[in-house]
């Protein structure tokens, strides 16, 4: 195991042609080079003026704006790369403002060769090391993540040319329960050569998230994670070695008021100053030495670089700087964060396993061996289960055993194992089979007083609940009652006063009278038949669905349709389907006769036909050659008779419409005539409640 600090190095960018350069100087003398930063008092804010002037910061190793590429990576990124082919991970990270150089420094520039970032470069020194070295069998992989406003998406993914960034599978992150980090949805691509490496470097640069700032014209806009997967072996060795090399490139921090971003570049900078912030929190938690928890979950990039960070990694970071006059806060800023990283202790272990196929290998040759050990001693090939005799011995010792009531008695079975596994597992069978079916007896005994007590509950309920119903029923149909009796009191009332004297009137009063009484005469019992069949389709609130509907609840309804409108629109309804049906039965019988006729006609035609044929066939002659006159009229019938038909045909159309209309009407009426019924019987119930 091998315990260090992050190592953290600084590079400052060189100055464009219109740039001014602050005022700072490199002492290169000690041990740990410094950087210092000199910020002069402004004359705006008076003569009394306490801020601070001078700023040092500490750094592994300062790369002044001279220094060249290859430079930076013999001195950072191939120790890194060295103790990844030993089998330890490593992570070498860039970070600082927007426009700083940290795209440049981690993937290099595209128009010259020596332009060249660090992962290029590192890839090639890794591949010409696995070739130098034929004592292991290595295999490497490659991954590239795109972290773009919190979300997560590969850059290796074929469809990214065909499809929008929202139609993309996101990328994932899945915790085991052993804590390690698992990415969904993240491709793992392998490279035998350095070419097929470049290649998929390549190919994810070019799907990355670019737009131009104030501060940069190719500004990277996401988070990118580029990670070199690389396993060895030894030729018949069962240790294997894994280790992973993270190249990470930041995506620049921003300050809003001084860039006045806005739209859309203003969302994507909320969100690379939000994980950098959650980034923040993690270096300043991991720097207390007292700190519990660490915040890792609060972003998808600081759970990703979570080894990284106080973990199994050795982490180099990379703080570029830009010295523009503008740009020194944020490069003191940058300068700040850095000595809080380099506070950080990683504890990097050696990454290897056992390979699972050759240790079983393994484990089984012993396993034979130690068989054949087995035999020389006792003089017998055993095998790995008993035979079925010994089985059948075995079962009538245990019997035995188990009926002798001799408390001396024992059960010999040899110094055998698998005999005495087998005893044990069939005694504790016998013991958990007798437990169970007592279990099981009592468990049934109880459901079964359980299931009676309730169908009681059950049956009890039903009774109150029917009970209930049908005093409902016989109160909505007294206070029905009392109001037909006053409408019959009022009725002959009225007959009395106009004509009290016309023995006509009387016996119309008399007639009149005996309907009013009679709720449920011969006529409302004829409608309800007519009635019944549609209305016993329905499910009134007073009863359940699929129960049939009481007969107090009938014969409220009777009383209630006849005193409804819609009863005599139904009524109407029905007479006139009547008469359409008769008129489409007459239409129909005379399309028949209509086609019968049309088709005894083309008979007569045929026949004709026929018989002129054989007359030229007898006696030849001119006349024979002209037009049939009877032929003529039989044709003209025919048409006559197809103009007829296709007008019965027209009108009987027009009828079915008009059928299908007044069906529908009619159903309408029925089933507002139901609801109505329905709300009505509700509300009396209600109120009778009350």
């Amino acid at each position: 195991m091998v315990q260090e600090t992050i190592r953290v190095y600084a590079r400052l960018k060189p100055l464009g042609r219109r740039q001014q350069a602050g005022i700072y100087s490199v002492d290169d003398e000690k041990s740990l080079p410094s950087l210092e930063i000199i910020v002069p008092h402004d004359l705006a804010d008076g003569f009394i003026n306490n801020k601070r002037e001078s700023y040092k910061f500490k750094f592994h190793k300062i790369f002044d704006q001279e220094a060249k590429q290859d430079v930076v990576f013999d001195n950072i990124a191939k120790p890194v790369a060295e103790c990844v082919l030993a089998g330890y991970n490593g992570t070498i990270f860039a970070y600082g403002q927007t426009g700083s150089g940290k795209t440049f420094t981690i993937t290099g520039g595209a128009e010259h060769y020596n332009d060249r970032g660090i992962i290029p470069r590192t890839l090639s020194f890794i591949f010409d090391q696995l070739q130098k070295d034929s004592s292991k069998v290595y295999t490497t992989h490659v991954s590239y993540l795109e972290i773009y406003n919190e979300c997560g998406y590969d850059l290796l993914d074929p469809r990214h040319d065909a499809s929008r960034l929202e139609d993309l599978p996101k990328v994932t992150i899945i915790e085991d329960s052993d804590q390690n980090i698992h990415l969904k949805n993240l491709s793992l691509h392998q490279a035998t050569s350095e070419e097929e490496a470049l290649n998929l470097l390549f190919l994810g640069d070019t799907n990355r998230m670019i737009a131009e700032t104030p501060m940069n014209q190719a500004s990277t806009r996401s988070h990118c994670i580029f990670t070199i997967h690389i396993s060895s072996k030894e030729p018949g060795s069962a240790t294997l070695r894994r280790s992973k090399l993270h190249l990470v490139d930041l995506a620049g921090s921003e300050r809003i008021a001084k860039t006045g971003l806005g739209g859309h570049l203003l969302t994507e900078a909320k969100y690379i100053n939000l994980s950098l912030h959650y980034l923040e929190q993690v270096i300043i938690a991991l720097a207390e030495k007292n700190r519990s928890h660490i915040p890792y979950r609060n972003s998808m990039m600081t759970s990703v670089l979570r080894d990284s960070l106080g973990g199994n990694c050795m982490t180099t970071m990379i703080a570029t700087l830009s010295i523009d006059k503008r740009n020194i806060d944020e490069s003191i800023s940058t300068c700040r964060f850095a000595q809080r990283v380099a506070l950080i202790k990683n504890e990097a272990v050696l990454n290897e396993e056992i390979d699972p196929r050759l240790m079983i290998v393994q484990l089984k040759k012993e396993i034979q061996e130690l068989k054949d050990e087995l035999a020389l001693v006792t003089g017998k090939q055993r095998t790995s289960e008993l035979s079925q005799e010994e089985l059948l011995q075995l079962d009538e010792s245990i019997e035995l055993f188990l009926k002798d009531n001799d408390p001396d008695s024992t059960l010999d079975v040899g110094a055998d194992m698998r005999k005495i596994k087998y005893c044990f597992i069939h005694l504790k069978q016998l013991l958990n089979h007798s437990k169970a079916s007592d279990k099981k007896q009592l468990l049934q005994h109880i459901s079964e007083e359980k299931d009676a007590n309730e169908a009681e509950k059950e049956e009890l309920k039903k009774m109150k609940e029917l009970l209930q119903q049908r005093n409902n029923e016989i109160n909505i149909l007294i206070n029905m009652i009392k109001k037909e009796k006053k409408k019959a009191r009022d009725a002959l009332f009225q007959l009395n006063t106009a004509s009290a004297g016309s023995t006509v009137l009387e016996q119309s009063l008399s007639i009149n009278l005996n309907e009013s009484r009679s709720p449920f005469s011969c006529s409302s019992l004829k409608e309800a038949k007519d009635f019944g069949s549609s209305f016993h389709r329905s499910s009134f609130l007073c009863r359940k669905p699929g129960e049939k509907m009481s007969l107090g609840c009938q014969e409220a309804f009777e009383v209630f349709k006849q005193d409804h409108a819609d009863s005599i629109t139904i009524e109407d309804h029905k007479q006139l389907l009547k008469q359409r049906f008769a008129e489409a039965k007459c239409l129909g019988e005379k399309l028949n006769e209509e086609k019968d006729r049309i088709n005894h006609l083309k008979g007569a035609i045929t026949q004709r036909h026929i018989q002129r044929a054989a007359l030229a066939v007898s006696s030849p002659s001119e006349e024979l050659n002209k037009l049939d006159p009877v032929e003529e009229k039989l044709r003209r019938q025919i048409e006559e008779g197809k103009q007829s038909y296709k007008t019965m045909f027209n009108h009987l159309k027009g009828l079915k419409i008009e059928i299908e209309h007044l069906q529908l009407l009619m159903e309408k009426a029925k089933m507002k005539l139901q609801k109505d019924f329905e709300v009505w019987w509700s509300e009396e119930a209600t109120n009778l409640q009350v």
